[in-house]
């Protein structure tokens, strides 16, 4: 009927049918629907596919270039990991949600137009925060509302840019993006928002940690990375992301250096390593692009490798702070020689993903006479090592021993964790096969002299200085807060002035005051609390399906107007 099949279509409807099957039944499903999804990407044609009207604006649902079908393609192959390693939830909605934000994420990659991209790009919001919620307690529902509140905010901010754009510029095409002033500063926040650019950027390191084991290993691969999809296709060259590029690579590695949680300090490399991705589009220039590009496909693979390596020890000794574990690589060694893969992948070992990737954007710092963004990126890659390749694998898998006699992760989140292992070497070994895949002709070497005696350099002193340091490196048993600190601390501190501010009134006045504050605050809480109407209507909650059903409207439009 369509000649031209969205994955994001195949994806979405076919999770709602995710429930319908008993729990056998759903595994099989779910790894075919998977499957059946990276098969599709694999196989679409390059050009412009579901155009249609809708309201007098020209939608397109489906341009497929080298640079979409790069992050489609890594997008596919982390559903089906990501599938392989939850397969055994029981709960058949964290599936469900799983499988539309992935689906979300594609129709963000896919999108020609600002319209299709936001629908997207806001499902993508909304399905995620369910990955979050599903922990069940309160640290993860206050998690959760924080990280959807970050970004509803964002996509207000990109919505009114996208309007304020049509009106600057009669078009909502997808391209690079003309600076018509208001409109491409908001899309611009919208986006760097997603992609956890500092100081927008504590909603990440605040709920990951507290999302359930196989939901934060979704998370890790598509919201940060559909952002710099979308920074690379709108704002190449754009000056200002040059600066954040290289700042977030710092600032991601300081405050993993300070974490105690295992997820936490991998939350914080998503942005020091995304910082490559985003110096890279600020760079502007073909290798720089490419460089993000590689750059955001290898980071998919090793950061759901270190995620799957954390959430298995989670998983098997309920412990995730540095402090409480250590000595276990003996009951998990798998787990911990698999880790070990995606640690020295991320630290950008020779003949590991990251080399091939994180190095091609920092040449390109250094082919654009940019010395300063060269000395930041390479700090922030010995900074890499010592927190993930080092701190987390010593004692996590290391060091003095806990006392934890836990059993080896069970099996398909070995095969899993096997699979991103696999492509991390696969990739270092034999980087044509990716940089065949990026958007320009790639005129790089990884493996010359310089490249490999300069990072095995930098890598070996940054070992050695760990171990003479060991003593001080370990991790502390407290939070060191962030920008998060506005809301868990400034929040407070605010509510408690405005009840001294009151004091002075009268005491009808005052009483009248306080007792309209506690009646909003009940009401908030009726309503959007842990046990509210919304959290009792159904366990994907009330918001779960108003977002699908905008969704089977948008949809509808497309199968009545396209082709």
């Amino acid at each position: 009927m369509l000649g031209w099949l969205h994955p994001s279509l195949l994806l979405i409807l076919g999770a709602l049918l995710i429930p319908l099957f008993s729990e056998r039944g759903r595994q099989v499903y779910s790894l075919a629907l998977s499957v059946a999804v990276l098969g599709l990407i694999i196989s679409l044609p390059q050009g412009t596919f579901g155009t249609f009207q809708f309201l007098h604006l020209e939608l397109v649902t489906g341009r497929v270039d080298a640079l979409s079908l790069v992050f489609a393609h890594v997008f596919g192959i982390m559903l089906v990991i990501g599938t392989i390693y939850s397969v055994h939830v029981k709960e058949p909605l964290q599936h469900v949600a799983a499988y539309i934000y992935a689906g979300s994420a594609l129709g963000v990659v896919f999108a020609g137009d600002l319209v299709s991209l936001y629908v997207f790009w806001e499902l993508m919001a909304f399905s995620s925060v369910w990955l979050i919620w599903a922990r069940g307690d309160r640290r993860s529902w206050g998690a959760g509302w924080r990280y959807i509140l970050v970004h509803g905010a964002g996509g207000v901010l990109l919505l009114t840019g996208i309007i304020l754009y049509y009106v600057d510029t009669g078009s909502l095409a997808f391209d690079v993006l003309q600076d018509t002033g208001p409109a491409f500063v908001l899309i611009l926040l919208g986006f760097m928002i997603n992609a956890a650019v500092p100081p927008l950027h504590a909603w990440l390191s605040d709920a990951y940690p507290e999302a359930t084991v196989t939901g934060a290993v979704f998370l890790s691969a598509f919201t940060t990375k559909t952002a710099v999809y979308t920074l690379i296709r709108g704002y190449p060259g754009t000056e200002l992301l040059v600066w954040f590029g290289a700042v977030m690579t710092i600032y991601g590695v300081v405050y993993a250096g300070l974490a105690n949680d295992i997820r936490r300090l991998l939350s914080y490399h998503i942005i020091s390593q995304v910082g490559y991705m985003v110096a890279g589009v600020g760079i502007g220039t073909a290798i720089a692009l490419n460089g993000s590009a590689s750059h955001a496909f290898t980071h998919i693979l090793y950061k759901a490798l270190l995620f799957m390596g954390a959430g298995a020890v989670i998983h098997m000794t309920g412990r995730s702070k540095l402090t409480e574990l250590g000595g276990i690589y003996k009951y998990m060694p798998m787990t911990f020689l698999l880790y070990m893969v995606g640690a020295f992948s991320i630290s950008a070992f020779p003949l590991f993903s990251g080399f091939v990737s994180k190095t091609m954007v920092i040449e390109a710092a250094v082919a654009d006479g940019r010395m300063a963004i060269w000395m930041m990126l390479t700090l922030a890659s010995a900074g890499t090592f010592l927190s993930v390749g080092l701190k987390l694998a010593y004692f996590t898998f290391l060091g003095q021993e806990s006392g934890l006699r836990p059993r080896e992760a069970p099996g398909n989140m070995l095969v899993a964790m096997a699979i991103a292992a696999f492509l991390c070497v696969f990739i270092g070994v034999y980087p044509a096969w990716l940089y065949m895949m990026l958007p320009a002709p790639v005129d790089y070497h990884a493996y010359t002299a310089k490249h490999v005696l300069w990072e095995l350099q930098l890598l070996l002193f940054t070992g050695l200085g760990f171990f003479m340091l060991l003593k001080h490196v370990g991790g502390k048993r407290k939070i060191s807060l962030d920008t998060d600190w506005v809301y868990r601390r400034l929040g407070p501190m605010l509510i408690r002035g405005l009840m001294i501010a009151v004091r002075p009134f009268p005491t009808h006045v005052r009483t009248r005051t306080l007792l309209h504050l506690e009646r909003f605050v009940d009401r908030v809480f009726h309503y959007h609390g842990p046990d509210s109407i919304l959290a009792r209507s159904h366990p994907t909650g009330t918001v779960a399906f108003w977002v699908v059903a905008l969704l089977m409207v948008y949809l509808l439009f497309y199968l009545i107007y396209a082709g």
